[in-house]
């Protein structure tokens, strides 16, 4: 490719892998006269929590042709370079050692980076090309490194080191990178590539298998959009894994999205059953290319374009990840890679952890939405309690609000139709040309898209399950799907009415839910369970415990709380987990088997 003039240039190296270190420049070939100010973000966009990303920078320094420039920092995360007539640099380290997909990690295994933790932004020139030389360590553990990422090669081969150009800030820092000696195949998606990295030790991983299962996710989605032209709306598509110990966690991105799963998620070759593990997964891979369309390209207005110095409120995140979160699972359904009963399994799980929280009482989807900052990305151990998820509980909306206008237009009209509406109004020209050039959605455009397209007024049934807090009408919604949802009428068992996590051999309380018999008794989370009648509590031996109780006995628990000592008699209750059970019936009627199908199948 052709060199670029008046971009603004980075790179970054593996500096020190023991110390974790990503050594990064940034060049400013015109700079503001007045001096360059330089601001590094303070979130990232899909992930709602501040994370003050400046905190890693070690040793901001500037030069110009070479010799030392002023630099004085303004606040926690932007700097200003004194005035200068010729070009300026910055150089500075990034300190890396988050293994999560929100921020950058370096090791001897691998190296990690999103945009928006390492390349400072210059302040006016955000819309000019940004160009980035990812360089080789010099480091021999880094010999048979290579480089993976959605961002344009400019003097690079595929997957090799060398020059990356974004077409603005905004670009720069929606393609994350993967760097190591990673596992890779390639398959295509009606006609666009889409690459799978494996990074981590996974003995006997089945690519082929992933591959298949991963081309029938996106070949679904991308005719879910575009169902005549079968369009997908990225050139290249790239799903990056970090397979590890133990962790979980997907962040998306405009044409790749950062993935992390335990190992033993990954499919085994020679073995064809699809274990829980890879199912999650898929369901994982499933929702974060959802958000291709749904968030990256049709996004909240307040995103476009993002504010990443402070937060930015919505009440909308029950559409963007609510809905993904709906359509993840039923996507896998309608590829062929479960069967019905598979799916209404799932989803019976769904309606289960919604219904396990009193916050559902309490506070609204669209109010959830609104407090992700606050609440969401920062739950205590009162969260059940006080707080609903916008994920679960939006997918459920979601759920109802499909049912609800396939019954009212006799399956003339689904959320489906609404989705399609959303892209081609909003999401579809959204990057034009390379550039943003779309306008976001507004709570009140999407009141009104969802009248206009379905032809009803949903309004009331919007105030009811998005802005109000009652019980969604599932089980009467699935009657007409042929689906019965009841209660799976087991024994209720003798209960705490508590969330228990291992702290090394003992059980501590994490949850005391409202109304439980703790919560009566007094027991409070962060209690350590130290005996029950005179028997020890140790981290696995609780349940067999109070299974030789039953629901109405008392009993006489000793908790440390802090460093005291403390008991209480606690009078067990009946288990109030919830164990709904969602079963299609064996012999519908046509009407409703045709529905089913419909909404199953479509």
């Amino acid at each position: 490719m052709h060199e670029i003039k008046n971009a603004i240039r980075y790179t970054i190296v593996p500096k020190d892998l023991g110390a974790h270190l990503f050594e990064v420049t940034v060049t400013v070939d015109t700079p503001d006269p007045a001096g360059q100010t330089f601001v590094l973000p303070a979130w990232i966009p899909g992930s709602y929590m501040i994370r003050e990303f400046s905190r890693n920078l070690v040793q901001v320094r500037a030069e110009a042709r070479g010799k030392k420039l002023a630099l004085k920092k303004l606040d926690k995360h932007t700097w200003r370079a004194a005035p200068s007539v010729q070009p300026v640099t910055l150089r500075y380290e990034v300190y890396s050692w988050d293994l999560s997909v929100r921020a950058a990690h370096l090791d001897q295994t691998h190296g990690f980076f999103n945009g928006s933790s390492v390349f400072l932004r210059v302040e006016g020139q955000e819309d000019v090309p940004h160009v980035v030389d990812i360089q080789r360590a010099a480091d021999p553990a880094c010999k048979a490194w290579r480089v993976a990422t959605s961002m344009p090669e400019l003097k690079a081969k595929r997957y090799g080191f060398g020059t990356y150009v974004a077409e603005n800030y905004d670009a720069l820092i929606d393609h994350p990178v993967e760097m190591g000696d990673f596992v890779l195949t390639t398959f295509k998606a009606h006609g666009v590539a889409h690459d799978i990295v494996i990074t981590g030790r996974v003995p006997n991983l089945d690519m082929e298998r992933l591959s298949a299962d991963l081309k029938k996710i996106c070949e679904t989605q991308i005719a879910f959009f575009e169902p005549k032209s079968k369009r997908a709306p990225m050139e290249r598509y790239v799903f990056m894994t970090m397979a590890i110990g133990d962790g979980y966690g997907g962040l998306e991105h405009r044409a790749s999205t950062a993935l992390v799963c335990m190992r033993s998620d990954l499919p085994v070759k020679g073995q064809a059953a699809m274990s829980d593990g890879y199912l999650k997964y898929l369901g994982l891979c499933s929702h974060e290319y959802f958000h291709t369309w749904n968030v990256k390209r049709i996004k909240p207005a307040v995103f476009a374009p993002y504010d990443l110095r402070s937060e930015t409120h919505t009440p909308l995140l029950w559409l963007f990840e609510g809905f993904t979160s709906y359509y993840d699972d039923l996507m896998l359904a309608r590829s062929g890679l479960i069967d019905e009963p598979a799916y209404l399994k799932l989803l019976g799980q769904t309606v289960n952890a919604v219904l396990r929280g009193s916050g559902r009482n309490k506070q609204s989807v669209a109010e959830s939405s609104f407090d992700a900052w606050t609440k969401y990305y920062r739950q205590d151990e009162n969260a059940p309690n006080a707080i609903v998820s916008y994920y679960t509980k939006g997918s459920l909306v979601g759920l109802a609000l499909d049912l609800s206008i396939r019954s009212e237009t006799r399956g003339k009209k689904s959320l489906d139709d609404v989705m399609r509406a959303l892209w081609q109004r909003y999401g579809r020209d959204f990057y034009s040309n390379g550039k943003t050039a779309g306008l976001g959605v507004t709570e009140e455009d999407v009141d009104a898209l969802f009248n206009e397209v379905t032809g009803l007024n949903l309004r009331r049934v919007l105030d009811s399950w998005v802005r109000g807090t009652e019980d969604l009408p599932l089980p009467k919604l699935l009657t007409s799907f042929a689906i019965d949802c009841a209660d799976s009428g087991k024994e209720r068992k003798a209960s705490l009415g508590v969330r228990t996590v291992r702290d090394a051999n003992d059980t501590k309380l994490a949850n005391v839910y409202e109304k439980g018999a703790a919560h009566r008794a007094g027991l409070s989370a962060g209690d350590v369970l130290v005996a029950l009648d005179g028997l020890r509590v140790t981290a696995t031996n609780l349940d067999v415990l109070l299974g030789r109780y039953r629901a109405g006995d008392s009993v006489r628990l000793q908790v440390f709380r802090r460093d005291e000592l403390m008991e209480f008699s606690v009078k067990l209750s009946a288990d109030a987990a919830p164990q709904m059970s969602l079963t299609a019936q064996a012999k519908p009627a046509a009407a409703a088997a045709r529905a089913r199908k419909a909404w199953l199948q479509a």
